[in-house]
Parts: C-alpha cells; structure tokens; sequence
C-alpha cells in the first residue's frame, strides 16, 4: 500500500452552496489532516464542510466562523473510501478560500 501526502484540493475560493471539492480516487483511500479555510474579506464569514452530500449527518464544520481577513486550520483524521466526496461551502460567496492536505493510500 503506497501513501502519497498532498494537497488534496485548493486553494479556492467557496461558493454559497455546497459543491463537490474533491473525490477519492478508485483503489484508494483517503485521510484529510488539515482544512484550512482563509476569509479573503472585510467580514466575518461561515465555513461548513462535510463528507459526502451536504447534510446535517455529514458535516464535520457547521457555520465555522472564520474572522474577517482571517483563517481558521482545522486538523483531524477524516478516512475516506474510493468515491467518497468531500463538500463545503461559505455563507457568503467568494469570502472563503478552502485548502484541503492529507494522505492518499492507493489499494492492492
């Protein structure tokens, strides 16, 4: 089993509604370590990040609040199978700037 640190997604900026940020590859598994999120703006906004499609049983960050021309890093040990897919999104368009590392660990 091969394990490949990177970044896995980012930087880029968040929509107002959630979106697909990144998808394990097949034969694969996936552990995220860091989120780190930066507010690009003059005002507070939220972060909310889940694994899978957005919903109150997958988020890991519910309206996070990241200060103005700020960050927030949030570390952990999120495992994620082939096709699983990460979403996030902020509560105000284009104020937050999403980052995602972690390992890959290709199967067989």
């Amino acid at each position: 089993m091969a394990k490949t640190a990177k970044r896995l997604a980012g930087p880029g900026l968040l929509s107002g509604a959630a979106a697909t940020k990144y998808t394990v590859p097949a034969g694969t598994k996936t552990i995220i370590r860091q989120i780190h999120v930066a507010n690009v703006t003059n005002a507070a906004a939220g972060f909310t990040g889940s694994i899978g499609a957005d919903a109150a049983g997958t988020e890991i960050a519910t309206a996070k609040a990241v200060p103005a021309n700020d960050y927030i890093d949030l570390y952990g040990y999120w495992v994620m199978d082939a096709a699983e897919i990460f979403q996030a999104f902020g509560s105000a368009a284009n104020a937050l700037n999403l980052t995602l590392f972690g390992d890959e660990l290709t199967l067989g």
